[in-house]
Parts: structure tokens; sequence; C-alpha cells
């Protein structure tokens, strides 16, 4: 194999990686954790896989902040009729540092605020054929956009290669 070859090779490799998404263009304020997902909203968002696969989705959101801990109850009503509910619990343990749990999440999320938006990383399984599921890492950058809405995106990642991404928009109800 030739030094250009390899050099391209890695170069296509490291273009595919799981890299974390960019900070949307069309942030105009400070997204604060606990101030912009408590209360009532509704999520419109869809899951993108590598392979062409589409999941369209809706969620309601109910945050709830005690001062310490966000509470984030996640319906989702998938197009395909598929309905799940999650649980984040997000804990400030530094001034824009928290860590979380969900039902689904391998180990702890890490979160933190990187200048006017917030930063999620967190492993889950996804279910697989045969019982047999695969462990992927989610990287989320969330946002407030100027008309007040929160967009939320997503690069999924496996083995440090990216296999998918999840973009969403949560308005107030």
């Amino acid at each position: 194999m030739t030094r250009f070859a390899l050099a391209a090779g890695l170069s296509l490799l490291a273009q595919a990686c799981a890299t974390r998404p960019p900070i949307p263009a069309e942030t105009s304020a400070p997204f604060v954790l606990e101030r912009d997902l408590v209360g009532e909203s509704v999520a419109r968002g869809e899951f993108r896989a590598i392979t062409g696969v589409r999941r369209p989705f809706t969620a309601r959101l109910n945050g709830a902040w005690d001062g310490r801990v966000l509470t984030l109850v996640e319906d989702f009503y998938f197009d395909d009729g598929e309905r799940d509910r999650k649980t984040w619990r997000l804990e400030r343990v530094a001034p824009g540092r928290y860590v979380g749990a969900r039902e689904d999440v391998v180990g702890q999320a890490q979160g933190f605020q990187d200048g006017d938006v917030f930063r999620l990383e967190y492993d889950i399984v996804l279910p697989g054929e045969n019982g047999r599921g695969r462990k992927v890492r989610f990287r989320d950058v969330i946002a407030l956009r100027a008309d007040g809405d929160v967009i939320n995106n997503a690069t999924v990642g496996w083995f440090g290669l990216r296999v998918g991404s999840v973009s969403l928009v949560i308005e107030r109800e």
C-alpha cells in the first residue's frame, strides 16, 4: 500500500468518526439546562442511520428542577407506532458540570456547559436481533434559538465511527 493510499484511507476514516456535533448557527442566547427544560414542552425529531433508516418521532417532555437535579420525563411517540418513556436525572456537580442517568444509559452520562450550548455524552445499548444489543455513544449539543425553541443535535457513534444522528426541536406548550 502506498503512503498516499494509506493517508487517504486514514483521512476518510477520520472524517467518518463520531465527533461532537458543531454549535448550531441559529443560537442567540446561552442555553441553561435548569431553565430551558423545566415545564412542559413538545419535541419533534428524527433518528437517521447511515443505512438509510429514518425514525421520525414526537416526544412530550416534562422537566422539574429541585435546585440540584433536573428530572426530565420523555414520552416518545414514533411514527411507526412504537411508544417509549425515558426519564433523565441530571445532577449539577459543579458550576456548568452535570452527571446523569437514564434507564438505558450504560454507566454515567456527562454533561457540561460549552459557551452558549450544553453538551451531553452517554452510552446506551440499542436493542438488536436475537436479544443482542449494540452499545453506541451519543454526543448531544443542545442550544437555545432566538425564538425560544430548543434545538438538540446528536451524533451516534459505534467504535468511533459515526453510524447515525438525531435532530429535534423542542417547543414550549
